[in-house]
């Protein structure tokens, strides 16, 4: 009976898998355009040893060394000229030719080539497999490399091509993965007598089905960002400490929690939010029930990790306590309540939203979760009494305490620094917490229906509690996936992409102000070149023979620009537009593509410049 029972769970987990597999890849597909910073994740990733797009500046100063002095027509002639390069540097050091080289630079933007923006954002056949180009390319970002190089792995399988789901394949992979804890972390619990007989198997499938079907997982896995593979370690370096404590082996076999730790760390530096809370809860309660041997490890694992996350990655304190993110984000945290409980608001919203859709739906939920709990309570307290001293006598004696605080503390500790900290008031920065509270949520039920603390007692499972809890979660699942608001899904940019497919084979000139223009990057590969300019660099261009001599070409303006400046600076080449190929309107980054001609004037670029008139 028990090895059938086995085999209905084990059913169970591989059916949960496969179906939030599948409603995420059907999300994934209806995925056209990206966020500004995923784009800038493939640049980073695949760009060979070439951070950033600069129009003054299209070829990095590594790269074109490395193309010209490192790389050779064989293995064996680039290793020598690696060891030569290498002898130099320490002969001559700061007169050496590799300190010494000088990239391209020129005086005012050049045209960059469709081929050249394919070589930023793609792994090309020659440059697959360069992880330490993704490693040099990071060190000049915000962000430790390792979900670059997982990026680039991906790229490097496809090579030549940019698709959603070399991004979001990764996402999937760790939203699974953190799925799988579930059914870990439910088995363990069972086994322990924290959950009920049959609950830990049932309640770990019903959290993996509401983190797979809900706002906040979609969202996971549609970002290309590295916030889902930080998401499935905050969940794994849970797991394994909630095992290490019941099983009491914090003093051996610490690999998995040094690996887990590092790998973290060297994902995103929110994990340390995570992290060191939950390190803080830990030590705090080893040294309180004086596990005295096991909380020295633990200590000693946990440095160690954090040694080796550095010395890998040493760039790493820069990023934290001197580049602008870090400033900005200790400046936040020493700025002490000013401005504090309206992000929490916004943030809290933010994390409802993801749980349960609709944040009324949400409040209703727990509010009739919370309330039923306690009705419960105040209708069988002897049951109550009775069940306190089973617990007392069929389980570890205050284990429940403990692990209420490994749970709830280090997820609140992140929720609170990310609200006061985070750059911008979105979601990405609390999707680590999101799978955390898809398990209180499956608690809340468990004790609505009277299976926590390991009741053992006949029927204590009943098909009645199954199906209850069967609809919770097709409820809550069904709420979410029909409030999913196409975040993150930019749908309507096939259009645009379309438009440079069409008229590829014309020079485009980019308008733009800041760096809106990573938001096309995908466009700036399929026309024959590309003009970065912003708008007074058109204005006061110097080099105008192209702009003079060409009879027709693309221009793209970014909603930042004027649509009347951009006009008249046109006008000032002679240019006119002959035909506005994507209305603002039609452009989910609120673009504009205007087909333009010299020496014409269809009538569309005057009316356009008296309507701007007219709205002023």
């Amino acid at each position: 009976m028990k090895k059938t029972g086995n085999n209905i769970g084990n059913w169970g987990r591989l059916l949960t898998l496969l179906l939030v597999t599948g409603i995420l890849c059907c999300f994934v597909a209806k995925k056209e355009g990206y966020h500004m910073d995923e784009l800038l994740s493939f640049e980073l990733s695949n760009a060979s040893y070439n951070p950033w797009i600069v129009p003054t500046q299209p070829v990095g100063r590594l790269a074109k060394f490395m193309e010209e002095e490192v790389r050779g027509d064989s293995l064996q002639e680039t290793i020598q000229n690696l060891v030569e390069i290498g002898m130099d540097v320490v002969k001559n050091r700061g007169n050496s030719k590799l300190l010494q080289y000088k990239a391209d630079v020129y005086p005012e933007p050049i045209w960059i080539s469709g081929e050249r923006f394919t070589e930023y954002v793609t792994a090309e056949k020659g440059n697959r497999f360069q992880y330490f180009s993704v490693y040099f390319n990071v060190k000049d970002d915000n962000h430790p490399p390792f979900h670059f190089m997982l990026l680039h792995t991906m790229s490097s399988l496809f090579p030549g091509s940019v698709s959603p789901f070399l991004g979001c394949t990764i996402n999937i992979l760790a939203i699974l993965g953190c799925i799988t804890c579930f059914f870990l972390l439910g088995r363990l619990l069972e086994r322990y007598h924290m959950l009920s007989p049959g609950f830990g198997t049932a309640g770990g499938i019903a959290a993996g089905l509401l983190y797979g079907c809900s706002v906040g997982g979609i969202r996971t896995a549609l970002l290309i960002r590295m916030y889902g593979v930080m998401t499935f370690f905050c969940v794994c370096l849970f797991y394994i400490h909630v095992r290490k404590w019941l099983e009491q082996k914090f003093e051996e076999k610490n690999l998995g929690l040094a690996l887990v730790t590092m790998l973290g760390f060297w994902t995103q530096y929110f994990f340390l939010f995570y992290c060191l809370a939950l390190a803080a809860v830990t030590v705090g309660l080893l040294a309180a029930q004086k596990r005295v041997r096991e909380l020295k490890c633990y200590l000693r694992t946990m440095c160690l990790a954090g040694v080796v996350g550095v010395v890998v990655f040493p760039f790493s304190i820069a990023d934290v306590f001197s580049s602008g993110r870090g400033v900005e984000a200790l400046e936040s945290l020493s700025s002490g309540l000013s401005g504090y409980g309206y992000r929490l608001e916004k943030f809290a919203g933010i994390f409802m939203e993801a749980g349960f859709g609709k944040i009324a739906f949400g409040l209703a939920v727990l509010v009739l979760l919370v309330g039923w709990i306690c009705i419960g309570a105040l209708r069988n307290k002897k049951a109550a009494m009775e069940k306190a001293a089973y617990s007392k006598d069929k389980t570890r004696a205050g284990e429940g305490k403990p692990l209420f605080l490994l749970f709830v503390m280090p997820p609140l500790c992140y929720f609170l620094l990310a609200a006061r900290t985070a750059p911008y008031l979105v979601d990405r920065y609390l999707m680590p917490i999101f799978p955390f509270m898809e398990m209180a949520l499956v608690l809340l039920i468990g004790a609505s229906l009277g299976l926590l603390g390991g009741n053992n007692t006949p029927g204590a499972w009943k098909k009645g509690r199954l199906v209850c809890l069967a609809g919770m979660v097709c409820l809550v699942g069904a709420v979410n996936l029909a409030a999913y608001d196409g975040t993150y899904l930019y749908q309507g940019y096939d259009r645009q992409l379309k438009v440079a497919e069409e008229y590829g084979e014309l020079p485009c000139v980019c308008l733009y102000d800041g760096t809106g223009y990573y938001e096309n990057l995908l466009e700036f590969t399929r026309y024959d070149k590309t003009l970065l300019l912003k708008l007074p660099e058109l204005e006061q261009r110097q080099d105008t023979s192209e702009l003079t001599q060409m009879q027709e070409m693309v221009v793209l303006r970014k909603g930042i620009v004027k649509e009347e400046d951009a006009l008249a600076a046109l006008g000032q080449y002679g240019w006119s537009v002959e035909k506005v190929l994507l209305s603002t309107e039609d452009s989910v980054y609120g673009d504009t593509v205007y087909l333009c001609r010299r020496g014409t004037d269809s009538g569309i670029s005057s009316r356009l410049r008296g309507l701007w008139r007219d709205i002023r």
